[in-house]
């Protein structure tokens, strides 16, 4: 949806109309405009007059009018920054990508949480990620995560370590055991596995 938007420079007095086009920023899921500028109101009149084109050399900037801030955010962003590159270094990214083409970002997200909050549940993952940058971009509720988790097969989860094995050496490898798992969760199939207590 299109406006015409009037600025008033301050030290010159003179003021502007802009274009503004209305449009939904899907990454950041926010309403956004890009705006114009199409010529200074004439004072008398007031109509909008054509600014001339100016040709600007390529070491030389344009100068635009003053454009509210209308969003801010604070993130921390090393640590994840960090992974990213590590899971491009490693290929983990691209395997993950391959086998979990429409959850890979909440994957790595998960991973990432794990990780940094080693000690805190799942269900506090919604408050980090109002500090944290990650590749989801969006918070996972602890309701999301399991239909996440109960999502992933045992055959989708080998089809990644086969991608893994191709690109590490043959001496080249970390196993650990991973047969405990503590969940109150009733819906994850890994959860009715155990072994029975002898009496």
């Amino acid at each position: 949806m299109a406006a015409i938007v009037y600025q008033t420079n301050k030290k010159s007095g003179v003021t502007y109309a802009y274009e503004s086009i209305s449009y939904w920023n899907k990454d950041k899921q926010q309403s956004r405009a890009k705006r114009k500028c199409i010529g200074r109101v004439d004072p008398k009149t007031q109509k909008i007059v054509p600014t001339e084109k100016r040709k600007i050399s390529e070491n030389k900037k344009t100068k635009r009018g003053p454009v509210p801030v209308t969003w801010t955010t604070r993130c921390l962003y090393g640590t994840t920054y960090l992974f990213d590159r590590i899971g491009e270094a490693t290929g983990v990214t691209e395997d993950l990508k391959r086998c979990f083409p429409e959850s890979y970002r909440q994957i790595l997200s998960i991973a990432y949480y794990l990780i940094m909050e080693d000690k805190n549940p799942l269900s506090r993952f919604p408050r980090w990620t109002l500090l944290h940058r990650h590749p989801y971009g969006k918070s996972i509720s602890s309701q999301r995560s399991s239909e996440l988790f109960a999502f992933i097969t045992e055959e989708a989860m080998q089809q990644f370590f086969r991608f893994q094995g191709k690109r590490r050496m043959d001496n080249e490898y970390l196993a650990y055991d991973s047969t405990s798992i503590s969940s109150y969760s009733k819906c994850l199939r890994q959860v009715r596995y155990g072994k029975k207590q002898r009496s």
